[in-house]
């Protein structure tokens, strides 16, 4: 007993010097996780190990996400026409306020290939029931395909309401189909599809499980939201699909989001990021290319914009990158509303510096928390910021779940993308990047309309906080990277 004891110990502690090598020499993480990960093997054996497996891997990147059609709609053309033309200083911006960015334009081209579209018109939903109204609407009006996709679907009243009008829809012979993230949508199976299916409908899930509750790739999730519709209509933005995000759920009350229903060009690289998604995702109904997907487009509006993504099938974090060139780029004002605020040091630094340069940085974030150590881990976080001059608001009126940014009433993102180390290493991301007064200056009006429903966390306020809560900041701070 004794010799079996003592070689399991052995083996215990050989494999932790294995994963330890493993982690600081072969994945080459960043420093900060590597020795965030080094903490859970040595301190916790066994058990750390098993964590490791599930949450600690890094995913392959190498052909995670491929599509011939691409080359097709001229997108990789289009791309490196926009790039050598700002180069040469003979792009055709429509609008001052486009060209003014265009340095961060190059940016997104070169960092993530994300077109420039210019000729979008966008509608902003703040509210739930409003979104949801406008998205069956435009589900009702598909004549040719829907493409759906949500991090999280719960078929309760609102996600049967919609189920319903998919169903009548793929009956009339329009081609549905429906991917959601297969943790996000834990309870969800391809079986509650039944009819749909019948009727021609297509159902998905991304990076599924391969036996209940054990996924290899548990880390990595989908977390994008989009909807395009005929090639014509699309949406993106935090809502997912379930009766909380009408407010609907005790605990969190009102459900305060931010999506976007837009028209215009900025389509066709929407309707691209889905299908690499979807046929990431997809074992035999790949999609291929085809003229009805990609239509020509008469023009809608005036917004600029660009869609970005990002995940970690890169080895660059795009949307990141895209909040950091905001923060640089800003010189009168920096509004932020996220739900999770746990960025790496690069970001922490860079709203400091802007702080301390004059700039008004306010940033908003939810008065409960849907992840304890999270928001113990924001509080940490947002305490730093208020000590170099940052305005901190605590949204008051329900849940605050929006992921937006605004800059000087000119530049703004809407999208999935926390700010948290999550979003922008782990999760497929998806963010709108919008170089237009009109829908910024309205993105900030919003902003300030919550300020009304929010109260003011003043740096007394946090220094005077309970030992217990300090206790509570270490713990969350220490653990922040692998969160």
């Amino acid at each position: 007993m004794t010799t079996l004891i003592s070689f399991t110990i052995t083996g215990i502690i050989f494999l932790n010097i294995f994963l330890a090598i493993a982690l600081i020499f072969l994945e080459r993480r960043d420093a900060t996780s590597t020795w965030s990960w080094l903490l859970v093997l040595f301190f916790i054996p066994v058990f750390g190990f098993i964590i490791y497996l599930l949450f600690g891997r890094r995913l392959r990147q190498k052909h995670l996400f491929r599509w011939e059609g691409r080359s097709r709609i001229g997108i990789n053309q289009l791309i490196d026409y926009q790039i050598e033309a700002i180069e040469n200083g003979t792009l055709d911006f429509q609008l001052d306020d486009t060209e003014h960015y265009k340095d961060m334009i190059y940016l997104h081209l070169r960092n993530n290939h994300a077109v420039l579209t210019q000729d979008n018109a966008v509608q902003i939903f703040n509210d739930g029931k409003a979104k949801f109204d406008a998205l069956i609407d435009d589900l009702e009006s598909a004549k040719d395909h829907i493409h759906f996709q949500y991090y999280i679907i719960r078929l309760d009243i609102l996600g049967n309401r919609i189920l319903d009008v998919l169903i009548r829809k793929a009956k009339a012979g329009v081609k549905v189909r429906v991917l959601f993230d297969d943790i996000g949508s834990r309870t969800l199976y391809k079986r509650h599809f039944k009819e749909l299916i019948e009727h021609g409908g297509e159902v998905e899930s991304f990076f599924p499980s391969i036996l209940p509750l054990i996924n290899t790739r548990l880390n990595y999730r989908n977390h994008r939201k989009i909807v395009v519709i005929d090639g014509r209509i699309g949406y993106i933005g935090g809502f997912n699909v379930g009766d909380e995000y009408l407010g609907h759920n005790k605990k969190f009350g009102y459900w305060r989001d931010t999506h976007l229903r837009i028209e215009g060009s900025a389509l066709h690289p929407l309707q691209t990021r889905f299908i690499l998604d979807w046929n990431q995702a997809s074992a035999d109904h790949d999609i291929e290319y085809a003229d009805r997907y990609f239509p020509v487009i008469p023009r809608k509006g005036e917004v600029g914009m660009q869609i970005v993504s990002s995940g970690p099938d890169s080895e660059w974090e795009q949307i990141k990158d895209g909040y950091l060139k905001m923060i640089f780029i800003a010189r009168k004002y920096i509004y932020i509303q996220t739900p999770y605020f746990i960025p790496d040091v690069s970001f922490l630094d860079a709203l400091r510096i802007a702080c301390l340069s004059g700039v008004d940085v306010r940033i908003m974030i939810p008065n409960k928390p849907d992840h304890m150590f999270v928001y113990w881990a924001t509080y940490s976080n947002i305490g730093y910021l208020l000590k170099a001059g940052a305005k901190v608001y605590i949204y008051e009126n329900g849940f605050l779940h929006t992921k937006q940014i605004v800059v000087d009433d000119e530049l703004s993102t809407v999208g999935t993308a926390n700010i948290d180390v999550r979003s922008f290493k782990l999760n497929f991301e998806i963010n709108a990047f919008i170089y237009d007064r009109e829908k910024s200056h309205e993105l900030a009006e919003l902003f300030e309309q919550d300020m009304r429903l929010s109260s003011e966390l003043t740096l007394e306020m946090y220094n005077d906080r309970s030992r217990m809560i300090k206790i509570k900041e270490s713990i969350s701070r220490l653990v922040s990277p692998i969160l």
